[in-house]
């Protein structure tokens, strides 16, 4: 018989390292959800567990069509529980934290992402202190909306990064705080949820996935960016420093995007370093650009935010000021 005490959690298993084993060609993942729940016995004593194995993909294969299943799932089952906790691998979870903080919008119930840098069926492995903590997370009644919880650190999912591609602390909260630690099986909360009880959750149901993302590098001329200009929705550039283009807007790059803004597909200009975001009012090459073409600034966004977002605001508008406005719009404290 069930406690009245504990919360019920659906856990929504994908695949990636935590659940991998040796295939003779590398990992693979082959373990299934049940098997990820009976090496954590103790969270029987943090809430109720149903599992359901939605896929069993290594993250590389993960991409829009999953994040859709993923969200779809989270609403057919929405009112049967407290909280939800997502395995998956770590190369792409920034990406599908980002891509849900988007289709499943102001929930109060939480909806966690966790995973592992080594399986879960080995000794040495951060899998299962991951996954007893969010489990943890999801239990607590002050927890709502989408993050990640991975090596005791909770992030908000449109904040996170992966960083490291071996060490248990492989995710970074990108100039934003981590919103909560957890230590010792306590949850340490730094920032409270803005999302009021009893909210209702709004769910999205389409992405566009062609968004192309072009990292500038000395030398780039435009005729790269031209030459796919029919096969893509949208562009992001990932610019230098603060941002701008070689040559301002009068280069060649500039004239390229500006084929793209006159066949109305929006363009994006971000940084590639990691931290503080970029701003093209700083310099004479970004001031020109933003005077002359209508980019949109993306600031201090994470690139998995970006792509994600701008995904999902191509299917939600139809003309270049109707998608700059959404893209503008801040949710879950994608835009400070």
């Amino acid at each position: 018989m069930k406690s009245q005490n504990l919360k019920n959690i659906l856990m929504i298993a994908t695949g990636g390292t935590i659940a991998s084993a040796e295939s003779g060609h590398g990992l693979s993942p082959s373990l299934t959800s049940d098997d990820l729940l009976r090496a954590v016995p103790e969270v029987s004593s943090i809430c109720h567990v149903d599992t359901i194995q939605l896929m069993n993909l290594d993250s590389t294969d993960i991409g829009p069509l999953n994040w859709i299943q993923i969200a779809e799932e989270i609403e057919r089952t929405y009112r049967a529980y407290d909280g939800f906790v997502i395995t998956h691998g770590t190369d792409t979870m920034a990406y599908t934290a980002a891509a849900l903080s988007y289709l499943v919008q102001n929930s109060p119930k939480p909806v966690v992402l966790t995973g592992a840098q080594k399986s879960i069926s080995l000794h040495d492995t951060d899998a299962r202190q991951n996954l007893r903590d969010s489990f943890l997370y999801a239990s607590d009644d002050r927890s709502q909306g989408i993050s990640i919880v991975f090596d005791g650190k909770v992030i908000i999912g449109t904040r996170a990064r992966k960083e490291r591609t071996r060490s248990y602390n492989a995710f970074s909260s990108v100039d934003y705080p981590e919103i909560a630690v957890i230590r010792e099986g306590k949850i340490i909360r730094y920032l409270e949820g803005k999302i009021p009880p009893g909210s209702r959750p709004v769910f999205y149901h389409n992405i566009d996935p062609n968004v192309l993302v072009v990292t500038l590098i000395p030398g780039l001329t435009g005729e790269a960016v031209r030459r796919l200009k029919d096969n893509y929705h949208a562009l992001i550039i990932q610019s230098f420093g603060v941002g701008g283009l070689p040559g301002g807007g009068s280069g060649d790059l500039a004239n390229a995007l500006s084929e793209w803004i006159r066949d109305g597909k929006p363009v994006v200009l971000t940084t590639q370093v990691p931290y503080e975001g970029g701003d093209l009012s700083v310099y004479r090459v970004g001031v020109e650009l933003k005077e002359q073409f209508p980019v949109i600034e993306a600031h201090n966004m994470t690139l998995e935010s970006i792509s994600a977002k701008l995904m999902w605001a191509l299917s939600y508008a139809e003309t270049l000021d109707q998608i700059q406005e959404l893209f503008e719009t801040p949710i879950a404290q994608d835009i400070i």
